[in-house]
C-alpha cells in the first residue's frame, strides 16, 4: 500500500512537471519563479501603499475589490504658554526683611512705612530697592543723570518740599522719597517692580 502510494505521487508529479517544462519558454519560467512572483508582488503591494488617494482597487478574475486606507492623523502641536520675560524676571525673587539696626536710616525708614500701614513685606521692598539706587547714603549723587540722596530724586532739590535740610537729613529724604512712590507706584514693591523691569523707577 505505501509502495503503491509513493509510486502515485511519483508519477502524478512527472506527468505534472514534465509536460509543463517542455512547453514552457524561459519568459515564461521566469513568470512562473517563485522567487519573481514574490517580487512582483511586493512591487505591486507598495504601488498601491504609496498612492496619496484613500481608497486602493485591487481587482482578480475580473472583480475588482475596492479597500479602503485610513489616512494616517496629523499630530497636533500642544500649544504652550506664553512667558512674558519682564513680569518673570521680577516675580522671579522678592526682597526678604531684616530687621533694621536701631539709628540707621533704614530704622527711620522702618517707622515711617509702619506709619503708612505697609507691612515688613513692603518695607524689604523699600531697602531692596533703595540699596541699588544709592546705598542708603544721605550724600550718594549721580553724575550722569543728577539724580541725589537715598531715593535719588532728580534733580535733588525736588526734596526741599519735604524739608529745608533735604541734602543732609536722611528722614526728609525718606519722607520725600515714599510720598514720591506713593504718588507713582502706589506701594515700594510696586516701584521695586518697575525698578526690576525697567532698570529704574
Amino acid at each position: 500500500m505505501s509502495a503503491f502510494a509513493l509510486f502515485a505521487v511519483a508519477a502524478f508529479g512527472v506527468a505534472y512537471i514534465g509536460p509543463l517544462s517542455a512547453s514552457t519558454t524561459h519568459a515564461e519560467a521566469a513568470e512562473l519563479d517563485p522567487l519573481s512572483l514574490y517580487a512582483g508582488t511586493i512591487a505591486d503591494a507598495q504601488s498601491y501603499l504609496s498612492r496619496s488617494d484613500d481608497t486602493v482597487s485591487l481587482g482578480r478574475d475580473g472583480m475588482v475589490y475596492t479597500v479602503y486606507v485610513a489616512p494616517k492623523p496629523t499630530p497636533t502641536p500642544t500649544p504652550t504658554a506664553a512667558v512674558d520675560s519682564s513680569t518673570a524676571s521680577s516675580a522671579a525673587w522678592t526682597p526678604p526683611f531684616v530687621s533694621p539696626d536701631p539709628g540707621t536710616a533704614q530704622a527711620v525708614a522702618y517707622s515711617m512705612v509702619q506709619a503708612r500701614g505697609w507691612g515688613d513685606d513692603e518695607f524689604a521692598c523699600l531697602v531692596a530697592l533703595w540699596s541699588k539706587e544709592s546705598g542708603w547714603r544721605v550724600n550718594a549723587y549721580n553724575a550722569g543723570s543728577g539724580a541725589y540722596g537715598i531715593p535719588q530724586a532728580l534733580p535733588g532739590s525736588k526734596m526741599a518740599s519735604a524739608g529745608a535740610d533735604w541734602e543732609t537729613n536722611p528722614a526728609t529724604q525718606i519722607a520725600w522719597g515714599l510720598g514720591y512712590i506713593t504718588g507713582r507706584y502706589s506701594t515700594p514693591c510696586g516701584a521695586w517692580a518697575h525698578s526690576q523691569s525697567s532698570g529704574w523707577y
